[in-house]
């Protein structure tokens, strides 16, 4: 069976190369034929349309720069969609939106193919490397059958759920990044107008709960199981550090948006009484909001948290 890449871009010429490594046998397409010719010269076949290329393979990736290019792909004129054949298995490793991967998956169904929405995270880097994440959402059994491509592209492929989850965890975790180095922007720029060095105050906090650990373990004896009734620091001291730390950028002349939005929220839940809870239970707010209940149960939580650290 051939395997089609289409998309060879910073992030696709490195993984449609690991592809090509394994020993399957590729056929690729790119918008720019230049792109195309390392991997021609190294043995896989060309496609000098999409629609070409499509009849040729049963399984396809495609690592497009975003929706707009991934629906012109897949779902335009002499497209992906409009040359497949039933049987047609097309992991989608753009990041996309969730809309249209639901869209493409449900036309897809009709004709008999399968799509699973599959983002990465390494970057061109780990492109080139395979070390790369997968987060794929879908057909579980589907995905089970491909392993062994996903694992030739990337070293850490991993369901996910239904389709769109893999974007949805992609957004999720590079969004998440994003505000977490906004908050270290906010923070750090109220201490270095305070007088601190940079380097001091990153080596300094580097020693504290925040610097020992990834913030993901940090939601794993409150926030994930959902219990906060037993404190490992009341909220209400918590409050306090806030309060206090929006004062010194008061004082300082140092905006700090997040810090002020954290304390409105920490300063509603000690009217709701939440006081004596753990420092954390403010974050129920926001669970609240969404309609949504977080309680992992702990067995699963602590295999989670044995294999990470393994």
């Amino acid at each position: 069976m051939k395997v089609g890449f289409i998309g060879l871009g910073k992030m696709g010429q490195g993984m449609a190369r690991n592809l090509l490594k394994s020993g399957v046998q590729l056929v690729v397409f790119d918008v720019n034929p230049e792109a195309a010719q390392p991997l021609i010269d190294e043995g896989a076949e060309r496609a000098t349309t999409v629609g070409e290329l499509v009849r040729k393979v049963g399984v396809l990736f495609t690592s497009l720069p975003g929706p707009v290019q991934v629906e012109e792909v897949v779902l335009g004129q002499d497209g992906v969609l409009e040359n497949m054949s039933a049987g047609l298995v097309l992991f989608e490793l753009s990041t996309s939106s969730l809309s249209l991967a639901r869209r493409i998956h449900a036309e897809f169904k009709q004709k008999g193919g399968t799509m699973l929405d599959a983002p990465i995270s390494g970057g061109p880097a780990g492109a080139a490397s395979g070390d790369l994440a997968f987060w794929v959402g879908g057909d579980k059994e589907i995905y089970d059958q491909h392993l062994h491509l996903l694992r030739a592209i990337g070293n850490a492929p991993r369901y996910v759920g239904p389709i769109g989850a893999g974007t949805i965890t992609k957004l999720a975790h590079n969004t998440a990044g994003y505000m977490i180095m906004l908050t270290m922007a906010e923070v750090f720029s109220m201490a270095v107008k305070g007088g601190v060095d940079p380097l001091e105050l990153w080596e300094a906090m580097r020693l504290g709960m925040v610097g020992k650990q990834s913030p993901l373990f940090m939601l794993t004896n409150q926030f994930l199981p959902g219990k906060y009734e037993t404190p490992a620091f009341a909220l209400k001291l918590a409050h306090k550090d806030v309060t206090l730390c929006t004062a010194v950028g008061k004082e300082l002349g140092v905006p700090m948006r997040l810090a002020n939005m954290t304390l409105e929220e920490m300063t509603e839940a000690l009217a709701r009484g939440l006081g004596e809870q753990d420092s954390r239970a403010f974050l129920k707010l926001q669970l609240e909001r969404a309609g949504v209940k977080i309680a992992v149960d702990p067995d699963r939580l602590q295999n989670a948290i044995k294999a990470a650290k393994s």
